[in-house]
């Protein structure tokens, strides 16, 4: 404790900090404040379920979904299988199916594609849009049909993935909490610390939710993932603080432990979150756009939680100092020393086993079979709707529906383009208005003359000349009035809604017979035109039979894109669930090559700054990108695809955070090496910093591994499954390789230093010594001090300034380190 007469002045930082302590009860209302509001705002986020809307603007998918969302009507429908059924009992239910409300269609009919071995298909088409109330009570009321039946339900109506997405993410948070909460009473030091981090990194994992809505709408994947990701990421500053805590506490009262502590803990804790935040600020610069949306929220999650370990848990640490006394207990972290010095034996071995690792992973992993879609996705956990899925697929096999954008206006052009795909033997089925038949032979473009409108319909001539004149000033073309009617054709579409139009007005009376004919072709026609005929665009919708993503799907895109473009050399758009994953390709490599080169320079400026070297960062970004490589060359290994996203953000995490791993490790031997022997640094480095590993690997890794078995969703499965094993490698390659790698590396990082100091040599000596100077070492014990007088025992420590010198007279044995 300092002399009151001479107090020692305080650093910015310690004055800081002793601000933050001393106001810990403002700082708790703060955060009081904060979580009732955060409890409320949390639902103010929309949460997006689309990944599409995450295409740049510039791609086919976007630009083309984007007119259809603007011109055109997509009906909700749902594809429901429904097994051991008769043909008959199908056919009834069907009839029922029809006449409840919301109801729009029911296809059903006596063919191999609705019904075969005693399973029946009903594709259902809803009166509004997928999300509408009006889809849902159609869907309801067909579940309520169908109760107690063998009933499978797919399709785009009343199938939320954020809901159910949630729902498992709550179960995997809960088991990640266990799992925390197991792997802090195996490495913390008391039992009392660990509410105290609980409640710290509880308030940043809410702070964090309920701030997004300041982005206002967040992916269906950030939203999942955040909070977990959050926890595994960050809880480590939280470690460190209690651990600066204890240490300090030993020796100092508690106000003053925790400030020193804090004041301390700052730099190191700020140091190591630049790593994660370089490798969460890279994904920002993807061209997919989710990986901007996953990093923000990544990046504000681990501001806020150091906000709160920074502002909120100093505070907590000095409320609950006393039962932090009272609950210590011994450590139950072994102490790792015959793993250490098998690093040391093993350091002509493992590194050249890392090279033949590196090259093959390096060879595997830009081999891995990516997948741009989620359909040829599997994950351990499945839920309803994919169940369904798979048993709707097997019986009846996939719908890969293609839209195809034309400039409207043509129908002669539209008819012929549609007759061409139709020939095309990829498309199973294609739809337009220039295809589809209303009556007599004629589809809904040919364009009929009054006589042959007559005719169809069994209309006076007169009445229909009549029509037609009324539809030409309707229309403004009052030229066909001057040449006469009789040569005017008008597409059969536009004059049946005209003529209904009219009827509904009573400018036109037809009798009863052709009056309901009218009626009934009414609502179907205005259907059509909603779903296939906009302000600027006509859409064609193809069934392919290819598989939504293959070699030879996209190259029968590139095909159609031929075809198409004869026809409409303008402006034409091809959208669907095949050119999403088209584009998502395309935009991959690009994507893939910015993100590695991005996180790799952020995280080497972060490591240069750090270290004060060159060298040394390079030889820690092999060894984690080592571990990224291996881990992304178990899908081409296994032959399973991996979901290109995952990689993406797998890589940029692993790199960002994995590292850290790298460099609790690296610093100690870069300390310990300057008052002992390499080998013997290396060993000690390997003690010290095993804690610190193994607790936040362990949790990190638990985190994946759960998000991978217990979510359904792919593409968050697969971003879990490689974070999990991803870690796994990372903890061994710096538990196993990076020591000796640093052992025969040491030039090189010597060489590199930017402060080309050498390392002081150091002494061995026994007996009694007069020691005056500087001393770094071990004198019984470890000394880092001013010194000056005679030493009895022994004394192995580098001298800094000064001499040591065995005393005239006296016995010293020497030797050299």
């Amino acid at each position: 404790m300092n002399h009151p007469d001479h107090p020692e002045k305080q650093s910015p930082m310690e004055r800081l900090s002793a601000f933050i302590v001393d106001k810990r009860k403002a700082f708790y209302l703060i955060y009081i404040g904060a979580a009732i509001f955060c409890v409320f705002s949390s639902g103010w986020v929309d949460v997006n379920d689309d990944l599409t809307s995450y295409l740049p603007d510039t791609t086919e998918t976007r630009r083309g979904l984007t007119i259809m969302e603007d011109e055109f009507t997509t009906f909700g429908t749902s594809r429901i299988l429904v097994d051991h059924l008769s043909f008959a009992q199908a056919e009834a239910l069907a009839e029922e199916a029809r006449a409840l409300p919301g109801v729009k269609e029911v296809a059903f009919e006596n063919s191999t594609e609705h019904y075969d071995r005693g399973a029946a298909l009903f594709s259902v088409t809803y009166d509004g849009g997928a999300e509408d109330p009006v889809s849902l009570e159609g869907l309801a009321g067909l579940t309520g049909l169908l109760e107690g039946r063998d009933v499978y339900v797919t399709g785009d109506t009343g199938n939320s993935a954020s809901e159910s997405l949630e729902a498992e993410m709550q179960v995997v948070m809960l088991i990640a909490v266990g799992i925390i909460l197991l792997v802090l009473l195996f490495t913390s030091h008391t039992y009392m610390e660990i509410p105290v981090l609980l409640m710290t990194f509880g308030m940043a994992a809410l702070m964090n939710k309920g701030t997004n809505f300041i982005f206002g709408e967040i992916s269906f994947v950030s939203d999942s993932v955040a909070v977990v990701l959050q926890l595994a990421l960050a809880i480590d500053y939280a470690i460190i603080l209690c651990h600066r805590y204890t240490e300090e506490r030993e020796h100092q009262e508690a106000r003053e432990a925790v400030i020193a502590a804090l004041s301390k803990a700052i730099p190191e804790i700020s140091g190591s979150s630049m790593t994660t935040l370089s490798g969460l600020g890279a994904m920002c610069f993807m061209q997919f756009r989710i990986g901007y949306d996953l990093g923000l929220v990544l990046m504000k999650a681990i501001i806020l939680s150091l906000l709160s370990v920074f502002t909120l848990m100093p505070g907590l640490l000095l409320s609950f100092s006393a039962l932090i006394d009272r609950t210590h207990h011994r450590s139950f972290v072994p102490q790792i020393s015959a793993w250490g010095r098998l690093a040391v034996k093993t350091r002509y071995i493992m590194p050249p086993l890392f090279v033949v690792l590196l090259i093959g992973g390096f060879l595997f992993s830009n081999r891995c079979p990516y997948a741009y879609g989620q359909t040829d996705l599997t994950t351990i956990r499945k839920n309803d709707a994919q169940i369904a899925q798979a048993k709707v697929n097997d019986a009846f096999g996939r719908v890969n529906t293609l839209a195809v954008l034309v400039p409207q206006g043509d129908y002669e052009r539209e008819g012929r383009l549609l007759r061409e795909l139709e020939r095309m033997p990829e498309t199973d089925s294609v739809l337009g208005l220039a295809n589809v038949e209303a009556m007599d032979g004629y589809v809904l473009t040919d364009r009929l003359t009054p006589r042959q409108f007559a005719e169809m319909t069994d209309l006076d001539i007169e009445a229909a000349r009549l029509l037609y004149s009324a539809y030409a000033v309707n229309q403004e073309t009052y030229g066909q009035l001057v040449s006469g009617v009789d040569s005017y054709g008008v597409p059969l579409i536009d004059m049946f809604l005209f003529v209904y139009d009219q009827m509904e007005q009573g400018y036109v009376s037809l009798d009863s017979e052709m009056t309901e004919t009218i009626e009934d072709l009414h609502q179907q026609l205005s259907d059509a035109q909603l779903q296939l005929k906009g302000e600027h665009y006509s859409r064609l919708v193809l069934q392919l039979n290819l598989p939504e993503e293959s070699p030879e799907t996209f190259a029968f895109l590139d095909t159609l894109h031929g075809v198409v473009n004869r026809y409409y050399p303008e402006d034409a758009l091809l959208v669907g669930n095949s050119t999403s994953d088209a584009d998502l390709s395309a935009s991959f490599g690009n994507d893939n090559l910015l993100i590695g080169i991005l996180t790799i320079v952020f995280v080497i400026l972060v490591l240069v700054f750090t270290f004060q070297s060159s060298g040394l960062p390079v030889l820690l970004i092999l060894v984690i990108q080592g571990s990224v490589w291996i881990n992304f060359s178990f899908p081409y290994l296994q032959q399973e695809p991996l979901f290109f996203l995952s990689y993406l953000v797998v890589s940029s995490i692993q790199m960002g955070a994995n590292i850290d791993y790298a460099i609790v490790i690296a610093n100690r031997y870069v300390e310990l090496k300057q008052t002992m022997p390499l080998k013997d640094a290396v060993v000690e480095s390997l003690n010290e910093a095993f804690p610190t590993i193994i607790t936040s690997g362990t949790i990190l890794a638990s985190a994946g591994i759960l998000i991978g078995f217990l979510s359904s969703n792919p593409a968050i499965a697969s971003i879990g499954v490689c974070l999990g094993r991803g870690t796994l490698i990372s903890i061994f390659l710096v538990m196993g390789i990076l020591p000796q790698i640093l052992l025969l590396g040491d030039i090189i990082i010597e060489k590199t230093a930017f402060t080309l100091k050498a390392r002081l040599p150091l002494q061995t000596r026994s007996g009694t010594l007069r020691v005056d100077g500087h001393v770094r070492g071990y004198i019984s014990g470890v000394v880092d001090a001013d010194f000056s007088g005679i030493l009895h025992g022994t004394i192995h420590a580098a001298v800094a300034a000064g001499a040591l010198q065995e005393e005239s007279g006296k016995e010293g044995d020497q030797s050299h380190a």
